[in-house]
């Protein structure tokens, strides 16, 4: 039980990084501010790897990581709260699903799309509330925002099945 929870703790580090520097190094900026970029695919995975806890926050603290790097320090606490919730759906969705060996990667691809539409979501809540841009300028940015989803769909799609061969990781996966 000591290693598990030590090999969680590791990964879940692990992802948080990978999720931070996946944000940072291919960081594309939006014309209506925000950046498009892969980190998102690893949001995912940290959920379906880690499960909830460990999984939201890795997603969580790797993503309002970047956005601090950045200069997106106004959405740090958004970020934070918005990508822990994308990676609980989306372990949530995986869960449920992969039952059947056949559907491990369409678990994986329902888990990304609903993630993404929880980031979705959640940033135009966010922009058009607490941010007062009110929900018609809020809404300008959501076709970026799927654009930001499809990359971490692809990005989680891609990966999954290689992550799944690391002997650790499927421990943590089926465990």
């Amino acid at each position: 039980m000591k290693s598990i929870s030590i090999n969680k703790l590791v990964t879940a580090a692990l992802m948080a990084a990978l999720t931070c520097v996946a944000t940072i190094v291919i960081a594309v900026p939006s014309p209506v501010g925000g950046f498009i970029h892969p980190g998102d695919g690893f949001v995912i995975l940290s959920g379906i790897i880690l499960g909830p806890f460990f999984g939201g926050l890795a997603a969580g603290i790797g993503s309002m990581l970047a956005d601090l790097i950045l200069g997106y320090s106004a959405y740090a606490a958004a970020t934070f709260i918005i990508k822990c919730l994308a990676a609980i759906v989306a372990v949530s969705i995986y869960r449920l699903l992969h039952k059947s060996k056949p559907l491990k990667i369409i678990s994986v691809l329902i888990a990304s799309i609903l993630g993404g539409v929880v980031v979705t979501i959640g940033y135009y809540l966010f922009e058009s509330t607490l941010l007062g841009l009110g929900f018609e300028a809020a809404a300008v940015n959501i076709p970026f925002n799927f654009v930001q989803n499809g990359f971490g769909i692809l990005v989680s799609v891609l990966l999954f099945p290689l992550l799944r061969k690391v002997p650790q990781i499927r421990t943590l996966i089926e465990g």
